[in-house]
């Protein structure tokens, strides 16, 4: 069940020989999947990131003619500017995490993804806890990554969830009408019944943003517990049955196309374009006011 113008003539300008050249450095930075713009600030203030052999200061600006040192990695920017955009499809199994290098040395995701050629790194669009499964984005554009996960682009993500409890109808509205949790307000766009034996239920839902383990939090709060959780969606890319477990693919054609166009990226923008376009806001989903019956698989 669903519950669901100026006058004409010429105007000449005047350029600005004292403009700003080249793009911020931790913008540069995190395009290329060093971290976040806010751990690469971080990295700057510690003197930890260099230009051309001198410590870099917040609000320095980089080209490709310089040579930037990050720890004890020197990086050449005309290189890392022009890495090819690619994105991937990984079927995340329970039990890895979503991390380069972990402390406590347990399994991550990124040993799966294959090898990339030149600067090119892998960045993951949000994450998925060690014991949640499914579909996880990487890409090596480090823009496209931040508009996919921006709240402002209210993109859609749907879990398969198997849930332990007695699962009431007042519940699904609650969780659809939304419920506070400790850092916030959080609702359901919508809640699909999907099978289930016994006190194990299993539904999809649909959320628009990616909070720390917000799903599961979600559950608990109306005094339910989940006991599997699958990311099915990412916006328009589906995980399907055919990606095995543990495996990766390339995003299809068409995939890509709609990717794109749902964050305002054009198919042949650069990493590095100035381009701030938001693209197209996705319509505000209305609550669900009566329901009616849905089959899905998970």
């Amino acid at each position: 069940m669903n519950w669901s113008r100026k006058p004409q003539g010429r105007t000449i300008q005047k350029v600005n020989d004292d403009a700003p050249q080249g793009e911020r450095l931790q913008k540069v930075l995190a395009n290329a999947g060093f971290g976040s713009r806010r751990e690469i600030e971080g990295w700057i203030k510690e003197g930890r990131v260099k230009i051309n052999g001198k410590p870099a200061k917040l609000g320095d600006r980089v080209s490709g003619e310089d040579l930037v040192q990050v720890g004890n990695r020197r990086v050449r920017i005309d290189r890392i500017s022009n890495v090819e955009r690619r994105v991937i499809v990984y079927n995340k199994p329970e039990g890895e995490v979503v991390t380069r290098h972990d402390p406590e040395r347990r399994p991550t995701a990124f040993r799966n993804l294959p090898k990339l050629k030149g600067s090119g790194r892998w960045i993951a669009v949000g994450r998925l806890d060690i014991n949640s499964s499914g579909l996880m984005l990487f890409t090596t554009d480090g823009e496209l990554a931040n508009r996919l996960m921006h709240p402002s682009k209210a993109v859609e993500r749907e879990y398969a969830v198997r849930v332990l409890g007695n699962i009431t109808q007042e519940m699904l509205e609650t969780l659809v009408n939304g419920v506070e949790l400790e850092d916030g307000p959080a609702r359901f766009e919508e809640i699909v019944e999907s099978g289930g034996e016994g006190a194990n239920r299993w539904f999809h839902v649909v959320i628009m943003e990616g909070r720390n383990r917000e799903v599961r939090r979600m559950w608990e709060a109306v005094g339910a517990k989940v006991n599997r959780l699958k990311r099915v969606r990412y916006g328009p890319v589906m995980l399907g049955d055919r990606l095995h477990v543990g495996k990766c693919r390339d995003l299809e054609q068409r995939e890509m196309s709609e990717l794109l166009d749902m964050v305002g990226l054009e198919q042949g923008q650069t990493k590095n374009s100035k381009s701030e376009g938001h693209g197209k806001r996705r319509p505000s989903v209305k609550k669900p006011s009566k329901t009616k019956a849905r089959k899905r698989r998970h």
